[in-house]
């Protein structure tokens, strides 16, 4: 299998603020701080001390390095600011970079910006028409897939209608449509299958998917784990403009997941919720024995610690928990209120949960926590969101079968042998009585 795409070296960087001081004294000074090798007087105070600035220049990419084979669907995931849109950007000649070097075999086509090029005073037909010809399409090729298009987009009956009267779905399906029927030998897409409802999307889906089975080589941007797991092998996992790992896509989800907490402890460090009497203070996972960490074992118990400060007494409100895993999809939901029914109104003060959940349930795998403080369907105090954790694998049953497939959940269930039966088999048929 050839190579389609090498990222050799590659890197990137901006330069912040204006050019200029805005005076000229400000530029006399900023030029005799640089002489006297001393910090810029005209940068806000802390600005310097940006982990991936130097002087005047932002690194948004850093020697990264990569191959892409020729009909490999990749996933490119990361945080924000991670480096991803710059990274593609490149790709698709958008902007150059400011060291390294990108070999390409093909003709490349980026889905970054859809919607890009549309007119609102000209008809859904006439924006294929204008579209498609700004992604490189030709006029035969656009009126062979016009139908196709039209009919994935779901807007035939407002194709005749100006786009400044769609709707913000129906303007993004019609885009997307246009987009998705490229035909080139590299496609990159950033973050572009979030559009539309659940059904569109799981439309959207199909359709990247079978671009894949075309043999067409495509890079994958996405924060949608799911998405990433469902279409692409392999993984980049880019971390402050440089690459963590390159690998299989369930390891790389997993290290993606486990960036934001290894030690297994949130502390609030923002200001609290304006105006709110109740502030998450603190949250925090610990093992069987005791110890923060976000990793896990998947046989043994572990303990969700909440901790939040009241500063004036609450109506009856409620703490709920939700476990999501890495495709979104919730796993258990649960509340300091799960037994009684009763919401509880807390008094102020420092107020500490702690929630247990035993070991041989949830089946290896990334899971993300979601803390909340509320009143049901009134007022939200305070939540916390994407907590994320990892379950490793320690000797579940699931394991022990060999294929892999563990499903969401691996609880140790009560089996029964209610009877043994004695002697040959016999078939039920041959028993039947009228």
């Amino acid at each position: 299998m050839s190579t389609a795409i090498s990222v050799e070296h590659l890197s990137k960087a901006y330069r912040l603020g204006t050019i200029g001081g805005g005076t000229l004294s400000g530029d006399l000074s900023r030029w005799w701080a640089q002489v006297r090798r001393k910090p810029d007087p005209t940068l806000k105070i802390g600005q310097e001390h940006h982990a991936r600035r130097v002087g005047e220049q932002f690194w948004a990419l850093e020697d990264v390095n990569f191959d892409v084979q020729q009909g490999e669907v990749l996933g490119i995931i990361g945080r924000n600011g991670a480096g991803k849109s710059t990274m593609l950007k490149i790709l698709s000649q958008v902007t150059a970079p400011t060291s390294g070097q990108i070999k390409v075999r093909g003709r490349i086509a980026s889905l970054l910006e859809v919607g890009t090029g549309f007119h609102p005073e000209l008809t859904g037909r006439e924006n294929v028409f204008l579209n498609g010809a700004i992604l490189g399409m030709t006029k035969a090729e656009i009126r062979r897939k016009f139908d196709e298009i039209v009919a994935f987009s779901e807007c035939e009956d407002f194709i005749d209608t100006p786009v400044k009267r769609y709707s913000s779905g129906m303007y993004v399906r019609l885009a997307f449509a246009v987009a998705a029927h490229l035909e080139p030998e590299i496609l990159v897409v950033d973050e572009v299958l979030a559009v539309g409802d659940a059904q569109f999307q799981s439309k959207c889906l199909g359709k990247m998917g079978e671009v894949s089975r075309g043999g067409r080589t495509v890079l994958f941007v996405s924060h949608n784990m799911g998405a990433v797991r469902r279409l692409c092998r392999r993984a980049v996992l880019l971390d402050g403009g440089r690459v963590s790992m390159v690998g299989e896509c369930a390891e790389a989800i997993g290290q993606y997941l486990g960036l934001s907490n290894s030690t297994g402890i949130w502390r609030r460090t923002a200001a609290p919720p304006a105006g709110s009497p109740v502030c998450l203070t603190e949250v925090s996972l610990a093992n069987k024995s005791g110890t923060l960490t976000s990793t896990l074992a998947s046989t043994e118990s572990f303990t969700l610690n909440i901790t939040l400060d009241v500063s004036a007494p609450t109506p009856p409100m409620q703490v709920p928990v939700r476990i999501t895993n890495h495709e979104g999809v919730v796993i258990l939901t649960t509340s300091n209120v799960d037994h009684t029914r009763t919401l509880v109104a807390l008094p102020e003060g420092r107020h500490r949960y702690q929630v247990t959940v035993p070991g041989n349930f949830l089946s290896p795998g990334t899971y993300s926590l979601l803390v909340a403080a509320h009143v049901p369907g009134f007022v939200l105090f305070d939540i916390l969101e994407n907590f994320n954790f990892t379950i490793e694998d320690t000797g579940t049953i699931a394991s022990a079968i060999g294929d892999g497939r563990w499903g969401v959940v691996t609880p140790l269930l009560l089996w029964e042998r209610i009877e043994e039966s004695k002697g040959p088999a016999r078939l039920l048929a041959n028993e039947v009585k009228t």
